[in-house]
């Protein structure tokens, strides 16, 4: 047998040794070669580290517009429709104003009190850094922070105040890039409107009219080169409280504009030697308080987002408004006083629902509750004109004869004034007297809801149940409410919409509200609203009227006086063709007065307050008023009886054809 071969050795497998990824230096020459690598790497690992600490979570530039509502407090600033400020909410923020409407020397004292290389620079200057650091480091403390122009400008609407590292590399980057959006003069024009004078003055709008009663394009090289000095320490230069710190800072930059060639030695020493007046600070009204500030939640409410700077135009007249709460405050700390009132709310509108007046109480500084648009009083007699449109509505007539007498409604029994009862009598008497049975039966025939429904048709809001005290304004409503129901009266049955706002603002001038013209609703028939008109002119008018101390001298006056229980509410509601307005007396606590009526202390106060209000305008003639004709109250009593006699004769003459009989 053969032999087999035998096996083949498997082959050996050698192992090469690797060669180290790294090995560490033989001779010095090595070493110091690793150390520079090593320096390299972490100084590149070190700048890095810096460029990602200073630019990480840089904030973005806002679009330019954004830029000018940046960093706003809320303000309003309150004007009259002639332009005039009547008071300032918050910081007063300048109206916009373009350099290019400046004379050449305001802008340039800027740019020599802050940059004098505004126009060389690219938004940052280097050399000035690099000036500011070397003084720095000379000095072992910051004294030179070499902001540009534009660098205050981005630290002022897109940074903060820290004084980092960080935040001055994110200042200087966010300066270059907005010059690239925007030219020098645009980027000058957003300083000078933004910029912070002191005393709560933004932009040099505000600055040269709070401090020199003027507006920029009026200031003069002596008052440019004095507001130039406030942007470095504005609450320190204060010119009204450290006028002399402020002028030694001015001497620099007039000095500094002749160096930059801006103006002359002569100019500058004109300037030097000129007076310069500062004006004393507003005072606004005080009591104007109640206006604004019903005036704010209109705004408010009108608006979807406040900007930060808004200019509101009222429609208050302040002259008018100045002579009436001096007249009211007056008279209720003296008349009132007497009587038991501590209180007085009034208000004026025009024939189109402008409110020209409006005195929300005796002393805005003590209560800044509004007895005009928030205190809910009960109305009193003072609703009953709403009741008798009611029933015209329904057919009735200002000579339909009703019976004053005792009467019972739902355990309900409403009394007259004085108690006593004087039978048949016309619906125009009833009202002109304000016999209360005649409004209750009125009510009735007209049924609340009807009278409700009338009401909220002419303007009134206030909830209202349909109790049968509600003729005799049992209900409680606002002034602002009541005025305005009355106001469809004096128009001829025309809505009234009340409002305090002509137009809102920012500081640029874009028109974000303008009340529009439209037409008035009709809510009640032309001819009703003449007799109502004639019925309750007679109730200013007629000898029998509860409202005769109402009269202007010249004007026609229609209206109702007022009285809740006990005394605790006194009204006067009237209006005449020009105006329609109302007063009201009592205590905020509900206190009774001294029996104090509507034909009493606030009958006096609407004339004397309407008097105010129709100086010197010619008479005009109120629609319906020829229809309230004075007569006698022998008169008045015989037609009470004839008409009542003709209604019973009536009456009985149907009830007979209702049954068939035959006619006698």
């Amino acid at each position: 047998m053969a032999k087999s071969a035998p096996p083949t050795p498997a082959p050996r497998t050698i192992k090469v040794p690797r060669e180290p990824i790294f090995r560490w230096p033989a001779t010095v020459r090595g070493w110091l070669i690793l150390a520079v690598l090593a320096i390299m790497f972490a100084g590149g690992g070190y700048a890095l580290y810096k460029w990602r600490s200073l630019y990480f979570g840089m904030p973005k530039l806002p679009d330019t517009a954004e830029l000018w509502e940046a960093h706003r407090e809320p303000a309003m600033e309150f004007v009259d429709r002639d332009g005039n400020t009547l008071s300032v909410r918050g910081p007063r923020y300048g109206r916009s104003t373009d350099i290019s409407t400046l004379p050449a020397y305001v802008p340039q004292a800027f740019i020599a009190a802050e940059d004098k290389r505004f126009y060389d620079h690219d938004g940052a200057d280097d050399a000035a850094i690099a000036r500011a650091a070397l003084s720095n480091l000379r000095a072992g403390e910051t004294v030179s922070g070499a902001s540009t122009i534009t660098q205050q400008l981005i630290k002022n609407l897109v940074l903060d105040n820290r004084q980092t590292l960080k935040r001055k590399a994110q200042e200087m980057k966010l300066a270059r890039e907005l010059e690239k959006r925007i030219s020098k003069d645009e980027v000058l024009s957003l300083y000078l409107n933004r910029v912070y004078f002191g005393a709560g003055l933004y932009g040099i709008d505000a600055a040269a009219r709070n401090y020199f009663g003027k507006p920029p394009e009026k200031l003069e090289i002596q008052e440019a080169a004095l507001l130039a000095t406030l942007p470095k320490a504005p609450s320190k230069l204060n010119l009204r409280d450290n006028l002399a710190g402020a002028r030694d800072r001015q001497l620099y930059v007039l000095a500094e504009m002749v160096d930059q060639g801006f103006i002359t030695k002569e100019q500058s020493d004109t300037a030097r030697a000129a007076e310069v007046k500062i004006i004393d600070a507003p005072v606004y009204d005080a009591q104007l308080g109640y206006v604004l500030d019903a005036s704010a939640e209109r705004v408010k409410a009108m608006l979807p987002r406040l900007p930060g700077d808004l200019v509101v135009t009222i429609s208050i007249d302040p002259k008018l408004q100045e002579k009436i709460e001096s007249l009211l405050v007056e008279r209720i700390a003296k008349d009132g006083k007497a009587q038991g009132a501590s209180q007085v709310g009034a208000l004026v509108m025009a024939q189109d629902g402008r409110v020209v007046a409006m005195v929300g109480g005796a002393d805005y500084a003590t209560s800044e509750f509004n007895r005009v648009t928030q205190a809910k009083r009960q109305p009193g007699s003072s609703f009953k004109p709403f009741v008798y449109a009611a029933a015209l509505e329904d057919g009735f007539s200002p000579y339909d004869v009703m019976i004053d007498a005792p009467l019972t409604i739902e355990n309900w029994k409403p009394e007259n004034y004085g108690g006593s009862y004087l039978g048949p009598m016309t619906l125009s008497e009833a009202l002109t007297r304000s016999t209360n049975t005649i409004a209750a039966q009125l009510g009735q025939e007209a049924s609340e809801e009807r009278i409700i429904s009338l009401a909220k048709r002419f303007g009134m809001t206030s909830p209202m149940q349909p109790f049968p005290s509600l003729a005799l304004g049992s209900q409680e409503v606002t002034m602002w409410e009541l005025v305005r129901a009355y106001g469809a009266f004096q128009s001829g049955g025309l809505r009234m919409d009340p409002y305090l706002i002509d137009k809102i603002e920012d500081s640029r001038g874009m028109v974000l509200y303008q009340r529009p013209e439209y037409e008035r609703e009709r809510v009640y028939p032309y001819q009703l609203a003449e007799d109502m008109n004639a019925m309750m002119t007679r109730v200013v008018n007629a000898p029998i009227g509860t409202g005769g101390r109402a009269r202007v001298k010249n004007w026609t006056v229609a209206g109702k006086t007022g009285t809740s229980q006990d005394w605790r509410d006194a009204w006067f509601v009237g209006f005449t063709a020009a105006y329609v307005g109302a007063v009201w007396v009592g205590n905020d606590d509900d206190s009774p007065m001294k029996r104090v009526t509507g034909g009493g202390l606030p009958a006096d106060l609407w004339s004397d307050m309407m008097t105010i209000v129709h100086a010197g305008k010619p008479s005009e003639s109120l629609i319906g008023a020829e229809g309230g004709v004075v007569i006698s109250e022998a008169a008045e009593q015989r037609i009470s009886f004839y008409r009542g006699l003709s209604q019973a004769f009536s009456v009985a003459a149907a009830n007979r054809r209702a049954s068939g009989a035959a006619p006698q």
